[in-house]
């Protein structure tokens, strides 16, 4: 049979659904909390306490000193019996661990044993809570409604509670006590009191759910949701696209009969739901979602700075359809798509069409299509006169609104491409080093410098950029006028910006080298012949060189230098003459000569020096 200890042991795991090494675990510490207090231990000394899971026999472990006598049995132990205990190689001196279990705990231990134990398993669940939950954030759960207040409603789901805020609830639904919800987990945050649950039944993410429970071809995979757009309460907007073919995937949602949108139309109040086809043609896409109006044309005009713009040409009659009650259809429409979608009536649009056509930038559409003109003018005055229009009335002002529109964005995008190779001619034309250099670097004053930081303007070469593109664009920021240009333009040209240093250019290996210019030749006046050497790494000893013979001299033959020797490389305007000065020293003293390497394939520099007694140049040994 089974020992009480276990059956107590047992109960809390299953009621409080902790593991069971949790729950010894927080046992085990209450003892020692127990035996402390009980004791008059302090918090130095080290205690354990072990118990058997089957017995539940419990045993304390108490770290104490080897002593050879014994004057506080609190914390020491004698010799003897710690070698009786622990073995006999046990030293004066040593800690060992000694089992001290009392034979009773007193009132004030065993209620410390009670509140540790109560603590440890409250904490212990408020973090078996926690990690469940963070698991299950995204889905949906089934709550009973507990209270109701003006700002949140408490929702029990079995073992804990979720807070309903008033920004995540339905509008028009009323919530009672004891009523059955579902709720979509959208957030869990820990917290002193445990894990708080937020919950939300206007996301949109919740009809997705709804969505993938509802339709088997979602949760498989063979239909995926695209794009959700949502006004919860009112109507959402779902695109679909069928990733197996074969496969309607607006049919798959709306089931056989509407059973499976009905479905999910009940749960959510009769919420209205359209599901549309998805496109990767961005213009069918937009025209779908503006279901269940009709489109006669959309214009597309994607600018990287304004952003992207939809232009809907819908028929007369289908405009307030297309719009929706308060723009709910064409917003809920942008939403889903993505672009900002402008609508527009067939005869506003034939009517704006014919007054763009009149401008000098698009006369030749007058005058190549002049026709088409005058049929859709000829519509217009019917439309007017409340005349009743014919199919090609229709046709005609369907056909000035696309040439129109057509040719006013493919201005735009021509004009955008101008700009775009106008800005990186202006940018070619300032130095890269002003890029780098803030703004702060010209001390404008702090109003004048505020205006440009506003603006976007936060280096120095981006000001220059910006008034080598077009100066006008500076006067349209807050705060700069003419005389701010002026002091602008006064500032940059008192600036120096830092240069950088040209890399110079290497020569080929076997290209020819000019000599330097007889004037430009490097002579020390009144000195002996000089003779190059190469100067050695740094830390290494200048080796004496062998002399190079004669005969590679006068062929003009250039000697090849052991490792160990390295040359440093001349900048561009030091290649011709260069001469090294020392401090305290004369210039003409010491010089440097050009020298074609053909191993490395460029110039390099030699530092000369007077002969000493050896007369002529030496071959370097290979190492």
């Amino acid at each position: 049979m089974k020992s009480e200890f276990m059956l107590a042991f047992n109960e809390i795991c299953e009621s409080r659904h902790l593991p069971k090494d949790v729950v010894l675990e927080a046992l085990q510490q209450a003892l020692v909390s127990a035996y402390k207090r009980n004791m008059n231990i302090g918090n130095a000394q080290r205690v354990e306490a072990k118990i058997d899971p089957i017995t539940g026999q419990a045993r304390v472990y108490v770290e104490k000193e080897v002593v050879e006598s014994v004057r506080d049995p609190r914390t020491e132990v004698s010799l003897a019996e710690a070698r009786r205990i622990a073995g006999p190689n046990v030293e004066l001196g040593q800690m060992i661990m000694v089992e001290n279990t009392p034979a009773e705990f007193g009132r004030i231990a065993a209620q410390t044993a009670k509140q540790v134990i109560l603590q440890k398993v409250r904490e212990a669940e408020r973090e078996k809570l926690f990690d469940d939950f963070s698991d299950r954030v995204g889905e949906i759960v089934n709550g009973t409604v507990q209270s109701v207040t003006a700002q949140a409603i408490t929702v029990s789901l079995g073992r804990t509670e979720a807070i309903l805020p008033r920004n995540q609830q339905v509008p028009g639904e009323r919530y009672k006590p004891h009523d059955k919800i579902r709720v979509y987990i959208l957030e869990v945050r820990k917290t002193p009191r445990g894990p708080q649950i937020i919950v939300s039944r206007s996301h949109r993410n919740m009809l997705r759910r709804l969505l993938e429970y509802e339709v088997p071809e979602i949760y498989n995979g063979a239909v995926e949701i695209r794009a959700i757009a949502r006004e919860a309460g009112q109507r959402s907007k779902v695109a679909v696209a069928a990733l197996q073919e074969g496969v309607d995937p607006v049919g798959a949602c709306v089931g056989l009969r509407g059973v499976r949108i009905q479905s999910l139309v009940k749960e959510l109040n009769d919420e209205k739901i359209d599901v549309i086809p998805w496109s990767p043609d961005q213009a069918t896409f937009i025209a779908k979602a503006l279901s269940p109006a009709k489109v006669n044309s959309v214009f597309l005009d994607d600018d990287p700075v304004e952003g992207k713009t939809a232009l809907v040409v819908v028929p007369d009659d289908q405009l307030s359809l297309a719009i929706g009650r308060e723009g709910q259809n064409a917003r809920l429409a942008a939403k889903l798509t993505g672009w900002r979608i402008d609508i527009k009536s067939l005869s506003e649009a034939a009517s704006e069409a014919i007054a763009r056509a009149q401008r000098p930038e698009f006369a030749w559409l007058m005058q190549q299509h002049a026709d088409i003109v005058a049929a859709a003018q000829q519509a217009l005055a019917k439309k007017a006169a409340d005349r009743p229009l014919s199919g090609e009335d229709y046709q005609a002002m369907n056909r000035i609104v696309n040439l129109v529109e057509n040719a006013v964005i493919a201005a735009r995008e021509a004009e955008r491409q101008r700009r775009k190779e106008a800005r990186a001619a202006a940018r070619a034309t300032v130095p890269p080093p002003a890029f780098e250099m803030p703004l702060e670097a010209l001390q404008l004053p702090s109003r004048l410098h505020t205006s440009l930081t506003e603006g976007g303007i936060t280096t120095v070469g981006a000001l220059m950029e910006r008034l080598a593109l077009d100066e006008a664009e500076l006067l349209t920021l807050d705060g700069i006028g003419p005389e701010e240009l002026g002091e602008i333009k006064a500032r940059l040209a008192q600036v120096k910006l830092p240069s950088r240093p040209e890399e110079p250019a290497e020569i080929g290996k076997g290209e020819a080298v000019a000599p330097p210019p007889a004037a430009e030749a490097v002579a020390v006046a009144a000195e002996p012949p000089v003779e190059a050497v190469a100067e050695p790494l740094a830390g290494a000893p200048l080796e004496a060189m062998p002399s190079l013979g004669e005969a590679q001299a006068e062929e003009g033959q250039v000697p090849e230098f052991a490792e160990g020797y390295a040359f440093q490389e001349l900048e561009p305007e030091e290649r011709l003459e260069h001469v090294l000065t020392k401090k305290g020293k004369k210039a003409k003293k010491k010089g440097r000569q050009l020298i074609f390497d053909e191993e490395l394939g460029r110039m390099v520099a030699k530092r000369e020096r007077r002969p000493g007694r050896r007369g002529e140049w030496d071959d370097f040994d290979e190492e």
